[in-house]
C-alpha cells in the first residue's frame, strides 16, 4: 500500500488516546465525477476514526441519502433531514443528528428533499455559509466531522467547502477521474481565496485500486507526480466486502474487522489525524 519506497504504512504512528473532545476539524470528502467510492470512504473512514476514540460525525450533503442507507436506515422515512437544518433557521442539529449502533459515531442524515434546497438557497444572503452555521452549535462535541459531498460542484458543494478545514479527495485509479481532479482544485483555490482562507487539501485517496492492472499503477503514478506528498499512503483496493458491508447495513470496520478493507482505513485513518 505504498506509493514509492521513502514513504511506508509502517511511518504512521498510533494515534494518542483523547483527554478531551472538540473542537472538530471539518473535512469535506470531495470529487465531482460520482462512483469513485465518496460515500464508501466517508462511512469506513468515519469508523475508523471512531475506532481510534474519536467522536465522529458523519453529514450526508447528497440528496440520494447513501450515508442512512449505509447504516440501515430507510431515508424516505426520516421526519427531520440536515435538509430542515440548512432552510430552516429555527431548526437546532440537535434535533436532526441520529445515534448510530458504532460507538463514538453519530449521523446527520439527508434525503431526496435535499435536491431543492439549492434552489431555495440561491436567493438568500450569505448562501454558501448555510451549512457552516448549521453545524457552529456542535462542534465543541465532535473531534472530526466529516461531509460526503454530491457528485458535482453546486451550491451544496460549496456550503461543505465553505464549512470545512480541509478536503479529502477520493479518486479512483482510472484515467477520466485523473482529469477531474484538476477542476477540483481549481475549485477548491477559488473557495479558498474568496469564501474560506483556511481551506487546504488535506490529501488525495486512491480508492478502487487494483494492483494487478497496468492502468491503475499507471494511473496512480500519475496522481503521485502531480500532487507529490498530498497524495495519501494508503490506497483502497476493490473488494467485495464493501457492498457486503453496506447490505448489512454496517460500516466495513465492523461487518468485517479483519478484511484488508477496514484495515486499509484504519490506516487511512491514522494518516489523516497525522496531518
Amino acid at each position: 500500500m505504498t506509493l514509492d519506497d521513502t514513504r511506508s504504512a509502517a511511518d504512521i504512528p498510533e494515534p494518542e488516546p483523547l483527554v478531551t473532545h472538540g473542537p472538530a476539524r471539518v473535512i469535506a470528502m470531495v470529487n465531482q465525477k460520482g462512483g469513485v467510492g465518496k460515500t464508501t470512504s466517508t462511512v469506513s473512514l468515519g469508523a475508523a476514526l471512531a475506532g481510534y476514540g474519536r467522536r465522529v460525525l458523519l453529514v450526508d450533503f447528497d440528496p440520494q441519502g447513501a450515508i442512512a442507507i449505509s447504516f440501515g436506515i430507510n431515508p424516505s422515512a426520516l421526519e427531520l433531514t440536515v435538509y430542515n437544518l440548512i432552510t430552516d433557521e429555527h431548526r437546532h442539529i440537535d434535533e436532526v443528528i441520529v445515534h448510530s449502533d458504532v460507538e463514538n459515531l453519530d449521523l446527520l442524515p439527508s434525503n431526496i428533499d435535499l435536491a431543492a434546497a439549492e434552489l431555495q438557497l440561491v436567493s438568500e444572503v450569505g448562501r454558501e455559509y448555510a451549512l457552516k452555521r448549521a453545524l457552529e452549535p456542535v462542534l465543541g462535541n465532535y473531534d472530526i466531522i466529516l461531509i460526503d459531498c454530491q457528485p458535482s460542484l453546486g451550491l451544496l458543494t460549496l456550503n461543505a467547502l465553505t464549512a470545512a478545514h480541509g478536503v479529502v479527495v477520493p479518486m479512483e485509479c482510472e484515467y477520466f477521474a485523473l482529469r477531474g481532479v484538476a477542476l477540483l482544485k481549481d475549485t477548491i483555490d477559488k473557495v479558498s481565496a474568496r469564501l474560506n482562507p483556511d481551506l487546504a487539501i488535506i490529501g488525495v485517496v486512491a480508492t478502487m485500486y487494483d494492483s494487478r492492472t497496468l492502468h491503475s499503477r499507471e494511473v496512480l503514478e500519475t496522481v503521485q507526480q502531480a500532487f507529490g506528498d498530498l497524495v495519501f499512503i494508503t490506497t483502497i483496493s476493490r473488494t467485495i466486502k464493501f457492498p457486503d458491508a453496506a447490505v448489512a447495513g454496517t460500516p466495513i470496520t465492523v461487518y468485517a474487522p479483519d478484511s484488508t478493507g477496514a484495515e486499509a482505513y484504519r490506516q487511512l485513518a491514522r494518516e489523516v489525524l497525522a496531518r
